[in-house]
């Protein structure tokens, strides 16, 4: 018998002030038979949960057959497709989200460009938690954005729950690429904050010696060292862009504690002190 077609989705009615976590709008459909999206790309996170039927979904030149219980996740700038079986077509529910820890989370939950696709099974809280963050955000009034990003905040982390534990077998083959390239959009989106080694094999879920090796094994670095050169060429531009900010406030805006400590890698990558540099900028 064909599912009858039906689709509504809510907007914030607050608008973004933060920046930090902010959920745009969310919805849900019955989509019809062939139902297609895309070619296309979006300038925000959209993640999107099967409640049944199927369908499919292109990204980054992969193709996935997906079904009832699994997630998927559209990153911004990326050209994706979807669309919904001819003979069983999917119903499903989406957030969409952006914000600075917006890459963070996604990554904890276990979700990016090279691994778009979680298997949640018969999780019935995954579910429940799309429908929360659309129930409130109808529901409107002045704590609606907080209590949408609560939501979210709760269902990734349910996400990442199935995530493998620190220490246990790490994935072999090719999928070594993809933890070296979630390593990698980890530290370029939280350089600026005071993160660590420990910090971040906990929030990828993975045991930190290896996770190092895998890492240097792949890029020549260390992930301290990568993460040393990331800070360094941030402050660099801000010493070259922003002219109003003293040597200090850029340590500090690029993720150093310590400006005396800044100023002795600086010289050491570029052969000068930061300020001696911005001089010369200044008279180019």
């Amino acid at each position: 018998m064909e599912r009858p077609f039906s689709y509504s989705v809510i907007s914030n009615p607050v608008p973004n002030e933060h920046g930090d976590l902010y959920v745009l709008f969310s919805g849900e459909s019955q989509t019809k038979p062939g139902h297609r999206i895309g070619p296309k790309v979006y300038d925000f996170y959209l993640m999107h949960h099967v409640l049944s039927g199927s369908g499919t979904f292109t990204c980054a030149g992969s193709r996935y057959e997906l079904r009832a219980g699994q997630t998927f996740l559209i990153e911004p700038e990326q050209l994706i497709g979807y669309a919904s079986d001819e003979d069983d077509p999917w119903r499903y529910r989406w957030i969409a989200f952006e914000g600075r820890q917006a890459a963070a989370l996604a990554a904890f939950a276990g979700l990016s460009s090279e691994n778009p696709v979680l298997d949640t099974g018969d999780n019935p809280r995954i579910g429940a938690l799309f429908r929360s963050v659309e129930r409130v955000l109808r529901l409107g009034g002045p704590a609606a954005h907080l209590r949408s990003t609560g939501y979210l905040q709760l269902l990734l982390a349910e996400l990442g729950s199935a995530r493998p534990e620190p220490g246990e077998a790490p994935p072999a083959g090719s999928d070594v690429e993809a933890v070296v390239r979630q390593a990698i959009r980890f530290l370029s989106t939280q350089y600026a904050e005071p993160i660590s080694m420990e910090m971040m094999a906990d929030t990828l879920g993975y045991n930190r010696a290896y996770l190092s090796r895998v890492f240097k094994r792949r890029t020549g670095q260390t992930p301290v060292a990568f993460l040393l050169k990331l800070r360094i060429d941030k402050a660099r531009q801000l010493l070259r862009e922003r002219p109003e900010l003293t040597v200090e406030q850029i340590a500090a805006s690029a993720g150093f504690r310590d400006a005396l400590y800044f100023s002795k890698q600086f010289r050491r990558f570029y052969g000068r002190s930061p300020s001696a540099y911005r001089e010369e900028m200044r008279r180019l």
